[in-house]
């Protein structure tokens, strides 16, 4: 069975409350276990709330979700949104949470010509997810201009289902061409904006620089204490992307490659061990104090799969991300 997110379930249901669903239309969540809600709900019960809002709400409804969902609202994605150093890091770590952690979406993307292209792969075959496909597009164009403090709208946007009647409301949307009844769902943006650095990024970059900078022109180098630290933190925001490559986090330090290999020697440190440190740190402290899965805690640290970083995690401490979990 495919499930999608509680907390997107949830905004669904805030948005059609308050355009006047009577809350009795709204299909019941199953419960689990000790009667508790569980953190995801079947995707067919998703689709369904789709369908019933499309059928007894103003036309347009699931843009109107997609417009109003933040990046809060995804949970563990969101958050590792946050940290994006590019808008296209936005889809290369959505590629990896979903093929990591769920059945629902396969996105996919692909550069052409100036363009790039990020494929939606999950056909209309009811009519509850060719409306939730209109969401996440939508949804798309919020989050890139909340990363990018921009207002960067896509190229072009094709469908594979019918329009419904009212076309001035993609329009309004996604203020480009949007195409129906097409081969493939996907929404395209100039590869040059989604190469430009998100805000966060660029506040951060350039701190690291000036920092370089001062130190250039006093004489002096960075404490080895401070470059760790700076280390850590690239670190930790680039694992969701995957596991980052020196060249990648010196170039974001301002330094070059040999330097950074020569500040972390003469610190008794090499930046492999360093990477799988600070892995191992980031996730024993999500496993001790928060309630991630072992799924997102895998995403968070950089693994492409769960049975890759039970191995690692059980290589640096002796126990499973389960047992350590109940003893901690």
């Amino acid at each position: 069975m495919k499930f999608t997110s509680i907390r997107l379930y949830d905004k669904m249901v805030k948005q059609v409350l308050s355009e006047g669903l009577p809350q009795d239309a709204i299909p019941s969540i199953p419960l689990v276990e000790g009667n508790n809600r569980p953190e995801a709900v079947p995707a067919d019960l998703f689709f369904e709330l789709h369908e019933i809002a499309h059928e007894q709400l103003p036309t347009g409804c699931a843009l109107r979700v997609g417009s109003n969902m933040e990046m809060d609202d995804y949970g563990v994605l969101g958050l590792s949104w946050k940290t994006c150093s590019q808008a296209r890091d936005l889809f290369d770590r959505s590629v990896r949470y979903f093929n990591l952690l769920t059945n629902t979406y396969v996105f996919e993307v692909k550069d052409v010509g100036d363009n790039s292209r990020i494929y939606l792969h999950r056909g209309p075959y009811r009519m509850g997810v060719a409306r939730s496909n209109e969401a996440t597009f939508s949804a798309t164009v919020t989050v890139v201009q909340a990363i990018t403090g921009k207002d960067f709208y896509p190229t072009e946007v094709c469908f594979q289902h019918e329009p419904h009647e009212n076309l001035q409301l993609y329009q309004e949307t996604f203020r480009c061409p949007v195409k129906f009844n097409q081969a493939n769902n996907y929404i395209a943006y100039r590869t040059e904006d989604l190469n430009t650095r998100t805000a966060k990024a660029d506040e951060s970059i350039n701190r690291f620089l000036r920092d370089r900078m001062d130190e250039e022109a006093k004489g002096i180098e960075i404490s080895a204490y401070k470059l760790l630290r700076d280390i850590k933190k690239l670190v930790t925001n680039a694992l969701p992307s995957g596991i980052p490559g020196i060249e990648h986090i010196s170039e974001s330090l301002g330094l070059s490659k040999r330097s950074l290999n020569r500040r972390l020697a003469e610190s008794g440190h090499n930046f492999r061990t360093l990477v799988s440190q600070i892995q191992r740190d980031i996730s024993e402290e999500l496993l001790k104090n928060t309630d991630n899965t072992v799924g997102e805690i895998a995403f968070r640290t950089g693994f492409s799969e769960q049975s890759a970083f039970n191995r690692a995690f059980k290589r640096w401490t002796g126990l499973s991300p389960a047992e350590f979990r109940k003893t901690h």
